[in-house]
C-alpha cells in the first residue's frame, strides 16, 4: 500500500487509522472539544494571548435513579408532544411499527389511497356523473371498478398491518424477571420502565439497554451473544462494577439499592457508552463494558442482575434502524408520470372535441327542429357541458383497473419467490420470503449490490485448513506415508479422546509424524498453539467446551487438541495442557495480548524443569520483522505464505525464544512499572513488550479457511456478467476484507487495486485543477480518473471515507473557531487546500468519489460504520441515478437496508433485524443470483408487456368514441353499450394480460441464469419507457380507427338478408365492441411468449364470457325487469345473426392484427433480441445443460499468482488476557443460587467487532 502522506490541514492533523471504525458521524460535542482541547494545546500560543484553561466536560443529559419509576416522571423530564400535551422524554420499552388500529383504519387507509392521483380523479369523476347536465354515463360504470380498487388495497394494507401487529405483540409480551415492591415478578417487556432492576437467566434476550450489576458468574461476568446486533454469534463478555458485584447479589440489597446513573443522551454508538454511578457519595465511571444491549442474549451465564437505561425507541439498537422509507419502483414512477401525460391529453381532446361541439351547434344544431331538447342554452355553454361529458366518457384513458390489477399481478409475483424450493435452505428450514409485493419488477433493475461480508458472504466459520513447520507443507490429502492423493478422506481421531467430532482433516502423514513423536519442531509447533492463546474452557457434561474472543483462536485450539495437545484448564498464573496423553502445568509468567498495532500476542511460560520460554503468534509483517537473524526456514515459511495467501487463508507465524532467568527479572521489572503507569499505559506496555519479543525462532505458520457461504464465487461471477456491480462495506479490518474479496473472486490478480491515500490525491488534484480553472464550475464533461488500462478496484477504510467526503466538517470547524477564535480569523493563511470552499464544492468532491469508484470493478469499504454504510449507498443513488440492492444480516446493516432501493435480509441466522426491516429474505447469499436473474428479470419483463398491452387496449377501446364524435355533432354521445364500458376492463380483456404478467417468461429458469446478459434490459429500462409508451398510443389509435371506420363503411348504406337495414347505432355498437373484444384478445395472443393450458383458456374464456353476457344483457328477460338500465334489447341477437356482419368482424380483426403479426416477423428475423436468439437456440442449450450436470468439475486454486498479503487471523480488537491475567474470570464464588441455574451445552465460535 502506498505510503505517501495527505496534505495537513487545520481540520485534519493527522492520517485515518485503518484499524480503527470512524464513528466520527455520531461524535458527540464533548469528545468534539476533548480532541480539540489536544490539537489546541500542541499550538503556539501568540504573542500577548493568555492561555486558556481546559474546556470543562458537557453536563451528563440523561440521569436514571434505581427503584424509582417517579423520577423519570418530574417536570424538567416532560417534553411537549401536541400544544400544551407533555410526555416524559423517556421512552417507554414498547415498540411500534404498524400503521393502524382498529379506529385510525379506515380513515387513515383512505387517505393515504386518495393521495393517489388516479384514486382521486376517479372520485371526482364519480362526484360528476352524479350531475344530470353532464353525466353521459351512469354513476355505477365509474363506482363499480374504484370500489374493487379500494377494497383490494385496502385488504392488502390489513393483512400486511395485522402481521406488523403480531410482531410487535410478540416482542413486547415477551417476559423477564422485574424488582417491584422489593421481589422480582415476572413482567411483560412492554411494562418495563426506565430505572427498573431486571433478572435475566441463560438464554434470554436483552429486553433494554441494561447496566449490568452482579451476575453469577465471577466478578459478575456475564456472556452475550451479538447476532441480532451483527449477524454473529458471537460471545462477548461483559463485567459489572466491583461495587455492585459485592454489594448487589441478593434480593433484599437490589431492592434497597438507589444510585444514580449520570450519561450520554441516547445514540446509536454501539461501540461507546460513557456514563458515571454516584451511590453512597461515591462516584464510579462506566463504559460499554458495564452494558447488556437489547437484542443481545445471555450466554453461559446462568442468571444476571442489570438495571435500564435506555428502554424502547431509545435503545442503541432501534437507533440503528435508520428512518423508515417508502420504497417505489422505477416502473412506478414512470407509469404515475405517464398516467399524467394521458391526463394532459385526455383535456386536450375533451377541449377540442368541446370547441367541435359549439361551432356545431352554432351552424348545425341550433337550426335542426328535430335536435331541439327544450333547453335555452347558449352553444358556449352547450360546448362547455359538452367538454365535462367527454371528460366522462373519455375517463378510462386513464384505467382505473391499472393499479389494481399491477397489485395483482405483484401479490402473485411475490408468491413464486416464496413457493420456490430452489431458494428454499433444507438445513435451516428457511424458505426465500418477499416480505413486500410492490418492488417485484424492479428487482429486474438492479445496477449496484451493497453487501455485508461477516454472515453474508462468509460463514463466520473457521477451519484450520494447512500449516507450514519447519519449512514443509501439510494440508495436502496424503496417507500415512506421505504420499499425495487426489481426493483424500478425512483423519480418524478416535485414538484421542478428546478430539472435537467436528473437526477434519485430510493429511494423514502429519498425524502419523505427530503420533510418532519424531520431529521435535512438530511437537513444539502444537505445543504452542495449545498455551499461547486467550481461550477460556470449560467442561459440560465430560466434554471440553471452548470459549474464544474470535473463531481464529478457536479454530487453532481446536486444531491443537485434535492433533494431541489438548488445553484443558488454567488458572491467573498456571495453564494446563495434555500432550499426547501426559498431562503438563505450566506457569504463567506474563501474557502479552493481542491489539490492533502490534498484531501479535505472547506468553512467557516457565516449564515444569524451570525453562522460561516465549512462545509468540502474529501477523507475518510483524513476525518477520522481530525473528532472530540466524532463524532457519525464514524463506520456505514466506513461500508457504505466498502460497496460503494466494488460496485466500487467514495466516499467523509461529515463534518462539528462551530467556534466561536473569533477563527475565530485569524484564518484569519493567512490564511492572509501565504496567502501573499512570499516563498511555498502553504505550509504555508496548514498549516493554517490545523489548522481549526480538531474536525470536520461527517454528512455522498455520493456514485458517474463513468459509465462505457455498456459491458465493459463482454468484458474484454470475452478477458481474449481468453487469451489476458489488461493493462490500464491513466492519471488518482491511486485509481481512480483503483476503474475502479474493476469496469470493471479487478482486482477483489482474486487479490494480487504489487505497484512500491515493484516492484522495487523486482527488485533491481533480478539486485542485477545478478551483484553478476559472471556467472549472461550468464545465459539464468528466474526464476519467483511471485513464490506465485493465481492471481496478478500489479498496478504502472508513477513515479515509469521512477525510474524503468531509465527514462532520462543518462540526469539527463550528468548534474549532470556538475555542481558537481571534487566531483563527485573523490568520493570513490561504484557503486550506483539503477543505470545501462551500457547499457545491463539497457536492462535486462527492460526486467525483462515487465517479472513480465506479469506474472500478469492485468496491470494499471497510471498518465504516452503519451509518457510512447508509450514506455510501445514498451517494451511489443520488448522482448515479441507479437502482441499488443491499444485503445484510444484521442490525448494523439495517440502515443500509433500509436505504438501498431493495433491502434484503439473510434469514435463517439467530440475528433477525436485518430480516424485520428488509423487502426480501433468505438464507443463503447465492440465491440473491437466482432472485435477480430470474424472478426479477421475469417480473420486469411481465410487468412492462403488462403496462404495454394494458395502455394499449384502453387507448384501442376509448379513442372509438373520439371517432364516434365527428359523426354525432361531437354531442358526447358513446359509441358502445353503457355495461360494456363498465364490463369492459372487469371481466372482457383483464384475465388474459394478468396472466401474461403472471406466468410469461421468454426463456425459462435454467437459461436465464445461464445467460446473464438477458439481465440488460432491464438496467437500460428499455423494455419500458415513452418510446414504449407512444409506441402502445399509436398502435391503439390505429386499432381503434380500424374498429370504427371498417364497421362505419361496412353498414354504410347496407341492407340485411331479411331486406332490412342493420345500419342501426345499436347494431354498430355491438359490432364494434365484438371486433375490439376478438381483436385485443388476440394481440395479447401473440404477445405471449410462454404458453400454458390457463393462457388458452383465458383468452377463449374472455371471449365466450364477452359473448354470453352480451347475449343475456340484451335479453328480453332483463329489460322487463329493468327496463330503463337495460335499452339494447335483442341487438345482439339481430346483428349477430347477419353473416354479413361476422365478415365485418373477420375483416376489422384481420386488418388489425396482420400488420402486428408482420412487424414481429421482421424484427425476430432481422433485429433478433438476445432473448430472440435463445429461445431459437433453447433446445440445444437445454442438451448442454444436461451434459454439464453429469460432469461435476472440481474446484480448483490458481497457484504462482500475484503474492498478496494474508490477512491475519486474530480478533478485531483485545481478548480475554486482562481477564486471565487478573484471575477475575478464574475464581470462583461461593454464593450460588443454584435454584437459578440450568444447564445448557454452548460453542461459541465467534469474533469481536
Amino acid at each position: 500500500m502506498s505510503t505517501r502522506q495527505r496534505a495537513d490541514s487545520q481540520d485534519s492533523l493527522e492520517q485515518p487509522n485503518d484499524e480503527v471504525v470512524p464513528y466520527s458521524d455520531d461524535e458527540t460535542d464533548d469528545e468534539l472539544e476533548d480532541e480539540l482541547d489536544q490539537s489546541h494545546d500542541q499550538l503556539p500560543a501568540e504573542p500577548g494571548e493568555e492561555p486558556r484553561p481546559a474546556a470543562a466536560s458537557v453536563e451528563a443529559g440523561w440521569s436514571v435513579r434505581a427503584n424509582d419509576r417517579e423520577y423519570c416522571q418530574r417536570p424538567e423530564f416532560q417534553k411537549k408532544v401536541f400544544l400544551c400535551i407533555k410526555k416524559s422524554k423517556y421512552s417507554g420499552n414498547a415498540i411500534k411499527t404498524y400503521k393502524y388500529n382498529a379506529i385510525t383504519f379506515l380513515p387513515l387507509n383512505m387517505y393515504e389511497q386518495f393521495k393517489r392521483a388516479a384514486n382521486l380523479y376517479f372520485l371526482c369523476l364519480l362526484i360528476l356523473q352524479i350531475i344530470p347536465q353532464i353525466s353521459t354515463l351512469p354513476w355505477y360504470t365509474t363506482l363499480v371498478p374504484l370500489v374493487l380498487v379500494l377494497g383490494i388495497t385496502a385488504i392488502k394494507d390489513l393483512v400486511d398491518d395485522l402481521a406488523r401487529h403480531r410482531m410487535d405483540n410478540e416482542i413486547n409480551n415477551r417476559k423477564c424477571d422485574v424488582l417491584l415492591n422489593g421481589s422480582f415478578v415476572e413482567t411483560r417487556w412492554m411494562h418495563i420502565q426506565v430505572g427498573d432492576v431486571v433478572r435475566l437467566k441463560k438464554n434470554d434476550f436483552i429486553p433494554a439497554d441494561i447496566m449490568l450489576l452482579s451476575s453469577s458468574d465471577p466478578n459478575s461476568l456475564c456472556y452475550v451473544e451479538t447476532a441480532e446486533l451483527d449477524g454473529e454469534t458471537n460471545l462477548k463478555f461483559k463485567m459489572g462494577l466491583k461495587v455492585t458485584d459485592e454489594r448487589l447479589q441478593e434480593e433484599n440489597q437490589m431492592a434497597k439499592f438507589n444510585g444514580m446513573i449520570m450519561c450520554e443522551e441516547p445514540n446509536n454508538r454501539l461501540d461507546k457508552f460513557v456514563g458515571t454511578m454516584i451511590w453512597d457519595s461515591q462516584s464510579y465511571p462506566l463504559d460499554l463494558d458495564n452494558m447488556l444491549l437489547r437484542g443481545c442474549k445471555i450466554r453461559n451465564t446462568n442468571f444476571c442482575h442489570g438495571l435500564v437505561i435506555f428502554a424502547g425507541n431509545d435503545t442503541k439498537i432501534m437507533r440503528n434502524g435508520g428512518k423508515t422509507r417508502f420504497k417505489r419502483t422505477r416502473i412506478d414512477k414512470l407509469m404515475n408520470y405517464m398516467v399524467y401525460t394521458i391526463f394532459v391529453l385526455l383535456v386536450l381532446i375533451c377541449a377540442g372535441l368541446a370547441i367541435g361541439h359549439t361551432y356545431w351547434y352554432e351552424s348545425i344544431g341550433r337550426n335542426s327542429w328535430y335536435l331541439f331538447d327544450g333547453l335555452d342554452y347558449t352553444s358556449s355553454y352547450r360546448g362547455f357541458l359538452s367538454f365535462w361529458g367527454y371528460i366522462i366518457i373519455l375517463n378510462t384513458m386513464v384505467p382505473i383497473s391499472l393499479y389494481v390489477s399491477v397489485e395483482v399481478i405483484r401479490l402473485g409475483q411475490s408468491k413464486f419467490i416464496n413457493w420456490d424450493l430452489q431458494m428454499y435452505f433444507a438445513d435451516k428450514d428457511t424458505p426465500a420470503k418477499a416480505r413486500t409485493t410492490t418492488l417485484n419488477e424492479q428487482l429486474g433493475q438492479i445496477e449496484y449490490i451493497f453487501s455485508d461480508k461477516t454472515g453474508t458472504l462468509t460463514q463466520n466459520i473457521m477451519a484450520f485448513k494447512k500449516c507450514t513447520i519447519a519449512g514443509q507443507t501439510y494440508g495436502n490429502p496424503t496417507n500415512s506415508e506421505g504420499v499425495s492423493l487426489d481426493r483424500g478422506k478425512p483423519v480418524d481421531f478416535s485414538w484421542n479422546k478428546h478430539a472435537d467430532k467436528n473437526f477434519q482433516f485430510n493429511d494423514h502423514f502429519l498425524v502419523a509424524t505427530i503420533r510418532s513423536k519424531k520431529d521435535p519442531q512438530m511437537l513444539e509447533f502444537f505445543k504452542l498453539l495449545s498455551l499461547c492463546h486467550t481461550v477460556m474452557v470449560e467442561q459440560k457434561d465430560g466434554e471440553l467446551v471452548y470459549q474464544a474472543a474470535s473463531p481464529d483462536e478457536g479454530a487453532l485450539v481446536t486444531a491443537a487438541r485434535n492433533f494431541g495437545f489438548v488445553f484443558l484448564s488454567r488458572t491467573q498464573d498456571t495453564i494446563t495442557i495434555s500432550e499426547m496423553g501426559e498431562e503438563a502445568t505450566y506457569e504463567m509468567l506474563a501474557l502479552l495480548d493481542f491489539n490492533s498495532d502490534r498484531k501479535r500476542m505472547s506468553i512467557i511460560l516457565r516449564y515444569p524443569d524451570g525453562k522460561i520460554r516465549l512462545y509468540c503468534k502474529g501477523a507475518d509483517t510483524v513476525i518477520y520483522q522481530r525473528l532472530d537473524s540466524n532463524c532457519q526456514h525464514v524463506e520456505t515459511t514466506q513461500e508457504a505464505l505466498d502460497i496460503f495467501a494466494n488460496e485466500t487463508l487467514r495466516t499467523l507465524c509461529l515463534c518462539y525464544k528462551d530467556i534466561t532467568e536473569a533477563e527475565f527479572d530485569a524484564w518484569a521489572q519493567k512490564h511492572k512499572i509501565a504496567s502501573v503507569s499512570m499516563g498511555n499505559r498502553e504505550e509504555a506496555l508496548d514498549v516493554v513488550y517490545e523489548e522481549i519479543e526480538k531474536n525470536l525462532l520461527l517454528i512455522g505458520a498455520t493456514a485458517i479457511e474463513d468459509k465462505l457461504q457455498d456459491g458465493v464465487p459463482e454468484t458474484i461471477a454470475k452478477l458481474a456478467k449481468a453487469d451489476i456491480k458489488i461493493w462490500v462495506l464491513t466492519g471488518d479490518k482491511k486485509e481481512t476484507a480483503e483476503n474475502i474479496g479474493y476469496s469470493c473472486q471479487l478482486l482477483t490478480d489482474d486487479m490494480k487495486i487504489h487505497y484512500g491515500e491515493d484516492v484522495n490525491q487523486q482527488l485533491m488534484e481533480r478539486q485542485g485543477k477545478r478551483r484553478n480553472d476559472p471556467q472549472g464550475r461550468n464545465k459539464k464533461g468528466k474526464e476519467p480518473f483511471l485513464k490506465e488500462p485493465g481492471k481496478n478496484a478500489l479498496v478504502i477504510t472508513g477513515g479515509w471515507l469521512n477525510e474524503i467526503l468531509y465527514e462532520k466538517k462543518k462540526k469539527r470547524r463550528r468548534l474549532r473557531l470556538k475555542k481558537l477564535g481571534k487566531r483563527f480569523t485573523n490568520s493570513n493563511n490561504p484557503q486550506d487546500s483539503s477543505q470545501p470552499i462551500d457547499d457545491w464544492e463539497k457536492e462535486k468532491r462527492q460526486e467525483d468519489f462515487v465517479d472513480m469508484a465506479c469506474e472500478c470493478t469492485a468496491v470494499i469499504c471497510c471498518r465504516v460504520t452503519p451509518k457510512q454504510k447508509a450514506n455510501v449507498v445514498s451517494l451511489v443513488k443520488k448522482y448515479k441515478r441507479a437502482v441499488t440492492l443491499s444485503i445484510g444480516d444484521g442490525a448494523n446493516d439495517v440502515n443500509m437496508i433500509k436505504t438501498a432501493d431493495i433491502g434484503v435480509g439473510i434469514s435463517g441466522q439467530e440475528g433477525m433485524q436485518a430480516v424485520m426491516s428488509s423487502d426480501y429474505a433468505f438464507a443463503q447469499f447465492r440465491y440473491l443470483e437466482r432472485l435477480l436473474l430470474v424472478h426479477g428479470r421475469w417480473s420486469y419483463i411481465r410487468m412492462c408487456k403488462f403496462l404495454r398491452y394494458f395502455f394499449y387496449k384502453n387507448f384501442a377501446f376509448t379513442l372509438v368514441h373520439f371517432w364516434f364524435s365527428f359523426f354525432n355533432g361531437f354531442s358526447s354521445q358513446t359509441a358502445y353499450e353503457d355495461w360494456f364500458i363498465t364490463l369492459y376492463n372487469v371481466f372482457y380483456s383483464s384475465l388474459p394480460v394478468l396472466l401474461v404478467g403472471l406466468l410469461d417468461q421468454d426463456v425459462n429458469d435454467k437459461l436465464s441464469s445461464r445467460f446473464p446478459k438477458l439481465y440488460l434490459p432491464g438496467q437500460l429500462g428499455v423494455l419500458f419507457n415513452y418510446k414504449t409508451f407512444f409506441s402502445s398510443l399509436f398502435h391503439g389509435i390505429f386499432t381503434s380507427l380500424i374498429i370504427f371506420f371498417i364497421p362505419y363503411g361496412a353498414f354504410l348504406q347496407t341492407m340485411g338478408q331479411d331486406g332490412e337495414a342493420p345500419s342501426d347505432y345499436q347494431s354498430f355498437a355491438v359490432v364494434a365492441a365484438s371486433s375490439l373484444i376478438i381483436t385485443v384478445n388476440l394481440q395479447i395472443s401473440l404477445d405471449t411468449s410462454y404458453w400454458t393450458f390457463v393462457n388458452c383458456f383465458a383468452v377463449l374464456g374472455s371471449m365466450a364470457l364477452y359473448f354470453g353476457i352480451m347475449f343475456d344483457l340484451h335479453s328480453a328477460g332483463i329489460h322487463v325487469i329493468f327496463p330503463s338500465t337495460f335499452t339494447f334489447t335483442g341487438a345482439a341477437a339481430n346483428a349477430l345473426r347477419q353473416p354479413y356482419l361476422w365478415l365485418t368482424i373477420i375483416l376489422t380483426v384481420g386488418i388489425c392484427l396482420l400488420p402486428v403479426i408482420c412487424i414481429q416477423f421482421l424484427c425476430q428475423t432481422i433485429w433478433p433480441s438476445v432473448g430472440d436468439q435463445i429461445q431459437r437456440n433453447r433446445k440445444k442449450y437445454e442438451v448442454e445443460d444436461e451434459e454439464e450436470e453429469r460432469k461435476k468439475r472440481k474446484p480448483t486454486f490458481q497457484r504462482g499468482g500475484r503474492s498478496r498479503r494474508s490477512a491475519y487471523a486474530f480478533s478485531h480488537s483485545t481478548g480475554y488476557a486482562d481477564l486471565i491475567s487478573t484471575g477475575r474470570s478464574i475464581r470462583q464464588r461461593p454464593r450460588v443460587r443454584p435454584e437459578l441455574r440450568d444447564s445448557i451445552r454452548e460453542v461459541p465460535q465467534a469474533e469481536n467487532i
